[in-house]
């Protein structure tokens, strides 16, 4: 067999191990005519066009081409064209990712994509990053000299991870501020334990960090703590909130929601294809709640806010969530390298995704607004980066900020109009 044919046996089998899933090929509408509608939808039209392509390449590209480089880029290309945690990967990246990721660590942030940039979703308290400076909402422009907008999410991630104690340099984006390098001492971020405090109208505040495994257990802890000292109402702070296991927001809502599914998954064709219901044995608060939600909140703290939201269990304050939430699953390839694909959504007890591709329909919408603007919005990216990207990474730029207290403390107006709406007249 040729090479070139060779190379097109492993570009169809990577095709072929997603195509179930991913329903055929993406991003070939501006290819094609009048017939768009008719060839998008049949699976033979549009390998065919691959392989014109292909053809083209190998016979009428200027230099000789480098076939494995073609070969990664058509996969990496196939995956592109989908949400941004479903990716390609390598055969060296398939190998570490199966074998799982012993020997790097992170910076402790939570990462999204944003018009094809990392985006800053959240910072762990006292972690790494948070050190370093960086914070929610930060558009990471580089990483060392690599530009984000040239890589998939995974790469992106994969690039700002490595050995502990190891330093990664990246490139910040920050509105109403000039580009910046920061420098970050990779590391672990431990996650922190909800905090409490009293205030007026025996209101108890739960503020939550995380939701990674055993969090929700933190956060039964910290809900009976304020109940101990008085709370009769109880305002549950979900800002920031990103990542963590869609098991462990269930068990948060089901604090609070005794009866009914607190959340869902929806596969192909938005069936639903698996139901968390609620137990009533672990309710431990049936008092007046409030949700504070920001675009920061994202992931499995979702799940809790569309279950207040579905439930009607209490007023949900603040700013309209990001919208992610999903599962992945890795695909192995004949050739070595494998996909890694979104099987499935985490959706609401009724089975409407948080995430999607309209960033005017996804996340949930509070049921009082209180915009607060302290944090770059990613529907305002593209404003950000029209007025500073791309940059060269070798330019002068903001040396690494050192992070000081700030003199004046800004009225958190989102958990103070919680607490009103809490102590209000029912």
């Amino acid at each position: 067999m040729s090479f070139r044919g060779k190379l097109w046996v492993l570009i169809l089998s990577g095709v072929i191990a997603g195509y179930a899933v991913i329903g055929g090929l993406p991003a070939v509408g501006s290819l094609l005519t009048a017939n768009a509608q008719q060839t998008v939808n049949d699976p033979n039209a549009q390998l065919k066009i691959v392989e014109s392509v292909l053809d083209h390449i190998q016979n009428d590209y200027v230099d000789i081409p480098d076939m494995e480089k073609v070969r990664v880029g058509a996969l990496r290309g196939l995956t592109s064209g989908l949400d941004p945690y479903s990716s390609y990967l390598t055969p060296e990246q398939a190998a570490e990712y199966t074998a799982g990721k012993a020997d790097k660590t992170g910076i402790g942030a939570e990462f999204a994509s944003v018009s094809g940039y990392l985006y800053v979703l959240s910072v762990a308290k006292g972690g790494p990053a948070d050190k370093a400076g960086i914070k929610n909402g930060d558009v990471i422009e580089y990483i060392g000299s690599k530009a984000t907008r040239d890589v998939q999410l995974y790469d992106a991630i994969h690039l700002v991870e490595g050995e502990p104690g190891s330093v990664v340099t990246l490139r910040v984006l920050r509105s109403g501020e000039k580009p910046q390098t920061i420098k970050v001492t990779r590391g672990e971020a431990k996650a922190q334990a909800p905090e409490t405090k009293m205030e007026s109208g025996r209101t108890g505040v739960v503020k939550v960090f995380s939701l990674d495994k055993g969090q929700a257990e933190r956060v039964r802890e910290a809900v009976n703590a304020v109940v101990k000292q008085g709370a009769q109402k109880i305002v549950l702070d979900l800002r920031a909130v990103a990542g963590g296991s869609l098991e462990e927001g269930v068990k948060v809502a089901n604090l609070f929601i005794g009866s009914g599914a607190l959340a869902t998954e929806v596969g192909k064709d938005n069936k639903i294809t698996k139901t968390y219901s609620a137990d009533p044995s672990q309710v431990i608060f049936e008092g007046k709640t409030a949700l504070v939600t920001n675009i920061n909140t994202a992931g499995a703290s979702e799940a809790i806010v569309a279950a207040f939201a579905d439930h009607k269990r209490g007023a949900i304050v603040g700013e309209r969530t990001f919208g992610a939430g999903s599962d992945q699953k890795f695909f192995p390839l004949s050739a070595g390298g494998g996909l890694l694909l979104t099987v499935a959504k985490w959706a609401s007890p009724t089975g409407v995704p948080f995430f999607g591709e309209d960033r005017n329909s996804i996340g949930i919408k509070p049921s009082i607004e209180v915009k607060r603007g302290d944090t770059q919005d990613p529907d305002e990216v593209d404003t950000l980066l029209d007025k500073t990207a791309p940059q060269d990474p070798n330019q002068q730029v903001a040396p690494t900020p050192t992070p000081t207290p700030k003199p004046v403390v800004r009225e958190d107006i989102q958990l103070k109009k919680a607490i009103e709406v809490l102590n209000s007249a029912a």
